[in-house]
């Protein structure tokens, strides 16, 4: 290996040890608006993907967000307790359910994103410099890291 891989190496695994610590600083420190709804990691997993891409089968929101389907039911029962989303026939197949977020779950979102915005923007007391190049980096990270995704998932996947 060379040396110059060897410090890049470095770096981003800096950058990954930084990205968990920051979730789960976001994390602990929960929400000042009592309105707001915590979520635990895979209802928040959950909750991005049915706000992004629409109402879904449970199939589909398990393959696409990598949870298994035992982990997802409870998940699903969790965020239907809640109030945050609710079963409907699919309209495509009245066989089976699609899953879609409630106006309830939608606010929700809204203020828990308020609050991390708010979090994270007095951090570095409101300085924006490299703030679209940090995202342009970590939605790529993101959207990489979910094409990749392993067909089997590790032996310790998020709760």
């Amino acid at each position: 290996m060379t040396k110059s891989r060897s410090v890049d190496e470095e770096r981003w695994a800096d950058l990954a040890d930084l990205v968990l610590m920051i979730s789960r600083e976001i994390q602990y420190r929960g929400y000042a608006d009592e309105s707001a709804v915590p979520l635990t990691q895979s209802e928040g997993i959950v909750m991005r993907y049915l706000l992004k891409d629409g109402p879904a089968a449970p199939s589909r929101i398990a393959a696409a967000t990598g949870l298994q389907r035992t982990n997802l039911s409870t998940t699903l029962r969790g965020l239907d307790g809640k109030g945050l989303i609710e079963r409907q026939a699919d309209p495509d197949d009245g066989r089976g359910v699609a899953v879609s977020p409630t106006e309830h779950g939608r606010g929700n979102y809204a203020v828990v994103r308020q609050e991390w915005a708010t979090a994270v923007s007095e951090a570095v007391a409101g300085d924006d410099t490299h703030l679209d190049a940090a995202v342009a980096l970590l939605s790529g990270i993101a959207e990489g890291l979910g094409r990749t995704r392993p067909g089997t998932p590790s032996s310790h996947p998020p709760a």
